[in-house]
């Protein structure tokens, strides 16, 4: 599994709401923060988006796509410099799953949310800027540009089985955004580390068999350069050294498998490469913050809490507006 598919599937997704705006004339609209990730993009008409109170005014077109990754509040307007009014309501008034505002429908705009496992969250927020633009016109942007057409497509009324759909194609559009702000060196960390021949080649490694010992001097061999060349290179990329990504990543992973299976405290442990007990648990307390009993009788203490909140948050959609 590549490095950013392995991630996105330890972050497990509790919930990804799609919504629709159709707006005309002078408007801007003023959205509260969400939790985590939020993305939408421009297919028809041009507008401006702000992230924070305060934050500089970006020029969207058709066919550009955005992702805010600051939790804060943002706005979207029809020209720059105009002063928002709450857009909640807009929504809340949506008929048929589309919000309409003003006076025509001179600019559509799509988009959606998702929240996170709290506890894996920052493996991929730390790693993105607050906001990411892609633009519609850039070369690695035709696999977005067509998700995007379909997106569009599917949120212009109801269909059956459109939920399943716009859910699917949101993580499609998300994925896509994400690889060609790899491609543009937009983001950092590992993220950014995988467009680098030597060091994306060795988080392949990494991510694709956690579980191996894998030593510095291995995998500096595996992309012919010298131990200490590659120790520096990999912190200069990454952020970090290559153990404790590697660390990292591995408890991250029992933390997965502690949440959603059965296994045993020690069959984990073992399976991640660990000889003791003792060992594991102090490793996983030492990046997840407890104990890997502590962190499982947690999870089913929340288990029933968060379906609730999960089912909450898919059936008011209304509260993640684009």
């Amino acid at each position: 599994m590549d490095p950013l598919s392995r991630v996105l599937e330890l972050l497990t997704v509790r919930s990804a709401v799609s919504s629709r705006l159709e707006a005309g004339g002078t408007w801007a609209l003023s959205f509260p923060g969400v939790a985590h990730v939020k993305f939408g993009a421009i297919h028809q008409g041009e507008a401006w988006l702000r992230a924070g109170a305060a934050g500089p005014e970006q020029h969207l077109r058709a066919g550009d796509c955005f992702v805010l990754a600051t939790g804060g509040g943002y706005a979207v307007a029809s020209a720059p410099g105009l002063e928002p009014v709450d857009g909640l309501p807009a929504f809340r008034a949506a008929t048929d799953g589309v919000a309409r505002f003003g006076t025509a429908d001179e600019v559509v705009m799509t988009g959606g949310r998702f929240v996170f496992d709290d506890k894996s969250a920052r493996l991929l927020l730390d790693v993105l800027p607050p906001l990411l633009v892609v633009g519609g016109g850039e070369e690695h942007a035709a696999p977005l540009r067509a998700a995007l057409e379909l997106f569009a497509h599917e949120t212009a009324r109801p269909r059956l089985g459109g939920a399943l759909v716009t859910e699917r194609l949101g993580q499609v559009v998300f994925v896509e955004a994400l690889r060609a702000a790899v491609e543009y060196r937009s983001v950092r960390g590992w993220l950014a580390a995988l467009s680098d021949d030597r060091i994306g080649t060795v988080l392949h490694h990494m991510h694709s068999d956690p579980a191996r010992r894998w030593t510095v001097p291995e995998l500096a061999g595996s992309v012919h350069m010298s131990r200490s060349a590659f120790a520096d290179r990999f912190r200069s990329l990454v952020g970090t050294s290559p153990l404790d990504h590697l660390l990292h990543l591995r408890m991250h992973v029992a933390g997965r498998e502690l949440h959603r299976g059965s296994a045993t405290v020690s069959a984990i442990g073992a399976a991640l490469g660990y000889t003791s007990d003792a060992a594991f648990s102090n490793a996983f307390k030492r990046v997840m913050g407890t104990s890997p009993s502590a962190w499982r009788t947690r999870d089913e203490r929340a288990a029933t809490a968060a379906d609730e909140t999960d089912a909450a948050v898919s059936t008011a959609w209304v509260a993640a507006p684009v």
